[in-house]
């Protein structure tokens, strides 16, 4: 949570730890989980994380295909009896260190998508994150959603009392939603229309449904409910460069293509071109050197739950 705090995916950060605590409280996760592989061939694994935290059993997910990708060049492990394990970027950057390319999607903690031109809520925010390592430049990372918005930044706009920008969610009759505090009165919109509606399908399926995890009605919103097991699907997959070709010519490569997207002549009003994961190794490094900000509701409400847990508050 700290980490994904300080590269600034704050709606994962310590902002969640008032709901995991209270999941806890209420019996709905597992604090002594037994995370174990209970299928394996060489090239990929299922894990089953026996409801434990999704931080858990996708880091560990991480370092099993990591390990498998150093002798088969390429490991996909997927995951299920897990639950929310914050931001995508974590689990995609890890390979990252490894001289390796990092792919992760997930199965979200909620349904807020309806199948396009539909109603009901059958879909989420499906994430992936594709992390890309450079010599000299910061990692190339994608970390996006299937929808416009991350249902955690609906959270933290509710949480700030600000208004969200119109795109991000609709009402039930079509209409923008822009009330972050009536977002249980509509839905988050796809990315490109019906093309983010296919991927956060077939993303589903291939995190959840492959791994014998919660899709479709079976999701359960773990916003609303703290009891009941999620069984949380995800996958991440580690591609080990030197199977391809030299590491280090790569990551020259990657640098060299980095630099022809930040030299592009930009449109007019346009200042600069940003690569992906750009701003997170900015935000990272002035986090890390002038801390990591929080804002005025949250420590309101990380003080009061210190006071509850009798810890110690910030």
């Amino acid at each position: 949570m700290s980490l994904a705090d300080l590269i600034g995916q704050e709606g994962h950060g310590v902002f969640r730890l008032p709901q995991y605590i209270k999941r806890i409280k209420d019996g709905g996760l597992n604090t002594n989980p037994e995370i174990k592989t209970v299928e394996e061939r060489t090239a990929m694994a299922l894990l089953d994380g026996d409801n434990g935290m999704g931080h858990l059993v996708m880091s560990q997910a991480a370092e099993l295909a990591m390990e498998k990708a150093k002798t088969s060049g390429i490991a996909w492990v997927g995951a299920r009896q897990s639950n929310h394990a914050g931001p995508a970027s974590l689990y995609a950057m890890m390979p990252v260190e490894k001289d390796m390319i990092g792919i992760y999607v997930a199965v979200g903690s909620a349904n807020h998508l309806p199948p396009w031109g539909g109603t009901e809520m059958l879909l989420s925010t499906n994430p992936i994150a594709v992390a890309i390592p450079a010599r000299n430049n910061p990692p190339i990372v994608l970390d996006m959603a299937t929808t416009v918005a991350a249902y955690g930044k609906v959270k933290t706009a509710a949480q700030r009392g600000e208004q969200m920008p119109e795109g991000w969610m609709i009402d039930r009759q079509g209409k923008p939603l822009t009330d972050p505090a009536k977002a249980a009165d509509g839905f988050l919109l796809p990315i490109g229309g019906p093309k983010g509606y296919g991927l956060s399908l077939v993303f589903g399926i291939l995190a959840g449904t492959l791994n014998g995890a919660n899709f479709g009605k079976n999701v359960i919103d773990f916003n609303a409910d703290s009891k009941s097991v999620t069984n949380t699907g995800h996958f991440v997959i580690a591609l080990d460069i030197n199977a391809f070709t030299d590491p280090e010519a790569f990551k020259s490569g990657v640098d060299q293509i980095w630099q022809e997207m930040k030299s592009s002549p930009t449109l007019p009003g346009i200042t600069e071109i940003r690569v992906p994961g750009e701003r997170l190794a900015a935000v990272r490094e002035r986090n890390r050197l002038n801390g990591i900000p929080i804002s005025a509701s949250l420590r309101t409400s990380l003080s009061a739950l210190a006071q509850q847990l009798c810890v110690e508050s910030l």
